[in-house]
């Protein structure tokens, strides 16, 4: 899968977000790391959460990091890295949030 195929999917997996959600978003960017550090690592949210901000007016965006090689290498097929990409979009997207991981995984996106 090319490295654009892999962002529109990210990209089909955010536009999925339903939009008073995404709306909400606040200070954020989502990129793709085609190489993926080491390990088992899907995704990873950088910044702080929405429900921790308080005078948050002059700082650097949060980020969201979608690990390509990861997904992939963890995918056997084209289905798996559309569903794990979406999974993995959707579990950071709630940790901007301020959603935890444990609740992640009570609602199924851990």
């Amino acid at each position: 899968m090319s490295v654009e195929q892999f962002e529109g999917l990210v990209a089909d997996a955010l536009d999925e977000i339903p939009p008073e959600l995404r709306s909400a978003m606040e200070n954020v960017a989502v990129l793709v790391d085609d190489t993926s550090p080491p390990g088992g690592l899907f995704g990873l949210y950088e910044g702080v959460p929405l429900t921790s901000r308080g005078n948050y007016s002059s700082s650097m965006p949060d980020r969201i990091t979608i690990f390509m090689a990861t997904i992939c290498n963890a995918s056997h097929s084209s289905h798996d890295v559309v569903a794990l990409v979406r999974k993995t979009v959707i579990h950071e997207v709630g940790h901007h949030f301020g959603i935890g991981e444990s609740r992640l995984h009570d609602l199924g996106w851990g």
